[in-house]
């Protein structure tokens, strides 16, 4: 199983916010940190605040913060959130894919069952158990 570069970035991001999560982190302070370009962070950054997982303010003073408490969100509906509209093989995405086995295929249920698993496993733990260290002022 592979995550998308978009869910690895999030969670990277997700991780920062939630080692100290009463401080505003900017998109350029984090692209910086992680050597992304502002527009792809702002794009999985949108995708957080429309999932009710970061706020964002502009301004003096502004930047992402979490939404709700580090221990309050699961991985798995982190990686859900991220993952939106990524099928794991092509036959799951909403079209179904042009597959050419379907309807005597014997693998997809069990890969089904494993990515339920994986999620299932994700949803044990929270942002809190992978946060990053805080990070040393300047």
């Amino acid at each position: 199983m592979r995550l998308t570069s978009f869910t690895d970035y999030g969670l990277r991001m997700l991780m920062r916010l939630a080692s100290a999560p009463d401080r505003a982190f900017s998109t350029a302070e984090l692209a910086a940190e992680f050597g992304l370009s502002r527009h792809h962070l702002n794009k999985i950054m949108q995708r957080l605040a429309r999932g009710g997982v970061v706020e964002t303010r502009r301004g003096g003073g502004g930047g992402a913060v979490l939404a709700r408490a580090p221990g309050e969100l699961r991985l798995g509906e982190l990686v859900r959130l991220l993952e939106e509209g990524q099928a794991l093989v092509e036959c799951f995405g909403e079209a179904g894919g042009a597959c050419s086995i379907d309807g005597c295929c014997r693998l997809k249920a069990r890969l089904r069952v494993a990515e339920a698993a994986f999620l299932a496993q994700l949803d044990r733990a929270t942002l809190a158990d992978v946060a990053l260290p805080a990070p040393t002022e300047a």
